[in-house]
């Protein structure tokens, strides 16, 4: 699946970044079928996010895929701890948004933060397992 110059990952930062202006500073949208314009902008910040995780994959890995497996890694171990130090700066933030920030932010900001964090540090505790006490050699 790799592919020499790596697959178009410019559409997806661009439609991404479209989107996400328009999510946080026009904030046009539409009522869609739950009659509810914020559930709608709330989706299209979601689908941006979204895109610039695909955008991302595509350039950093240069392969089509969501799944960063072990073996792209160029430094698991080093690169294991970083996404275990940034789900627990995420968890932090998720705690600080539900709490002292909920009137500021809107409400589900915690707990979208908290998916977040919470399926780094999984990815980051499987990485860290699977070359240390887990691995096959």
């Amino acid at each position: 699946m790799e592919e020499p110059s790596g697959p178009e990952w410019r559409i997806h930062a661009a439609v991404g970044t479209i989107l996400l202006i328009n999510t946080v500073f026009l904030k046009q949208s539409f009522s869609g079928p739950w009659n509810s314009e914020s559930f709608t902008l709330g989706l299209t910040g979601a689908l941006s996010l979204g895109l610039f995780y695909v955008a991302w994959y595509r350039f950093r890995f240069r392969r089509r895929g969501l799944i960063p497996w072990v073996d792209l890694w160029e430094n698991p171990s080093s690169s294991a701890r970083k996404v275990l130090l940034s789900s627990f700066v995420v968890l932090s933030m998720a705690w600080i948004s539900g709490n002292h920030l909920q009137d500021l932010l809107p409400s589900p900001t915690g707990l979208v933060l908290s998916l977040i964090g919470f399926l780094m540090l999984t990815q980051s505790v499987y990485v860290i397992l699977s070359i240390g006490p887990l691995s096959d050699d």
